[in-house]
């Protein structure tokens, strides 16, 4: 089965229900493992349970023999598509740069090429003893990025 195939059949569908596909992937014994977000909130178990059920009518398990699992996109895991980084957009999120640097920011901007980050960092400033907080906006290239994902926060 070709993920376009698999594209053509649902997208439609994916966008009726308010979720965009974040990844597709088809191993060689046609093991499906579909991943979705919402665009507005979270990822419902009906959101996966009806694109199943979608996915089952447009192909029959007796002519493609496949597995299919429906999926949200986990909070752990880094943004895939520029949609997720739209989504996320003045939310905290967990950097990993190239090079070892790790922080959590809020990101301000995002576009193709780049990100935007605000965060603060305790500095050395001319004229006092001790460090302080110093804010930050900097702007990042995606090829200076190593991972950005949702930052979860307990309270």
């Amino acid at each position: 089965m070709k993920v376009s195939d698999i594209l053509d059949a649902i997208s439609g569908e994916i966008v009726a229900r308010g979720c965009f596909i974040v990844d597709i992937s088809v191993s060689k014994d046609n093991d499906i493992v579909l991943t979705i977000e919402s665009e507005n909130s979270k990822i419902e178990l009906d959101d996966c349970v009806s694109l199943s059920r979608f996915f089952e009518t447009k192909f029959d398990r007796e002519v493609e023999d496949y597995s299919l699992t429906v999926s949200s996109a986990g909070l752990d895991q880094p943004f895939k598509v520029f949609k997720q980084y739209q989504k996320a957009l003045g939310t905290k999120v967990e950097v990993s740069l190239k090079g070892g640097k790790k922080m959590v920011a809020v990101l301000e901007a995002a576009d193709e090429e780049s990100i935007t980050l605000k965060y603060s960092a305790k500095e050395a400033v001319e004229g006092k003893k001790k460090k302080e907080l110093v804010e930050h906006v900097d702007r990042y290239t995606m090829d200076q990025v190593n991972a950005v994902r949702p930052f979860i926060e307990f309270n």
